[in-house]
């Protein structure tokens, strides 16, 4: 496990919390770039504040009457979707930890339909998804308000490609959105 040395006049001074602006090119792979547009904000901050209401209230307002519903044959249920986002905003979250912490060793990824056969979300009640989905929302927000724009900068490697913590939170928020879209449009929820 690589670490970089921290100077103890560096730990002494008062951290400067992150008002970063937006992720740029090369901070994350091409891919993520559809998550990153989504999240709207000029800093991790302003997103939080443009959207973590919102999010929350989408989600716990998710109907049990669609809690079993996937729009086509072999598609993920409500439930399903729900584990997912949670599975991934905790993976996000880790990335971005180990990330700030300044630890450089490479974090591989994940395969989503892996977990979500592994997981059976709907052996769940719809209410236990949204009651975990909020607990981590507001401990991943906390991390978010919690770092400094130096560990919001710092690179890591996850899934054989470059990234910055800053990427990842935009990230995490942008998936939020995305999946918010697709139960909208797909779910009519």
């Amino acid at each position: 496990m690589a670490r970089k040395a921290v100077n103890p006049a560096e730990r002494a001074q008062k951290p400067t919390i992150n008002y970063m602006a937006r992720p740029l090119p090369g901070d994350a792979m091409h891919f993520y770039e559809k998550y990153i547009n989504l999240a709207e904000g000029d800093s991790i901050l302003e997103v939080i504040k443009n959207n973590a209401d919102t999010l929350k209230d989408f989600y716990a307002g998710l109907p049990e009457s669609k809690a079993e519903y996937a729009y086509a044959p072999g598609k993920w249920t409500l439930k399903d979707i729900m584990q997912h986002v949670i599975d991934a905003e905790r993976i996000f979250s880790y990335r971005l930890l180990r990330i700030a912490r300044a630890d450089e060793t490479p974090l591989p990824g994940f395969e989503e339909n892996d977990y979500a056969v592994s997981a059976m979300a709907n052996e769940r009640s719809l209410q236990s998804l949204k009651n975990e989905f909020n607990a981590l929302r507001s401990a991943t927000d906390l991390l978010l308000q919690s770092v400094t724009e130096e560990q919001l900068n710092r690179k890591g490697t996850t899934n054989n490609h470059p990234i910055t913590a800053n990427a990842i939170a935009f990230i995490l928020y942008g998936h939020l959105l995305h999946h918010k879209n697709i139960l909208q449009e797909r779910y009519g929820v």
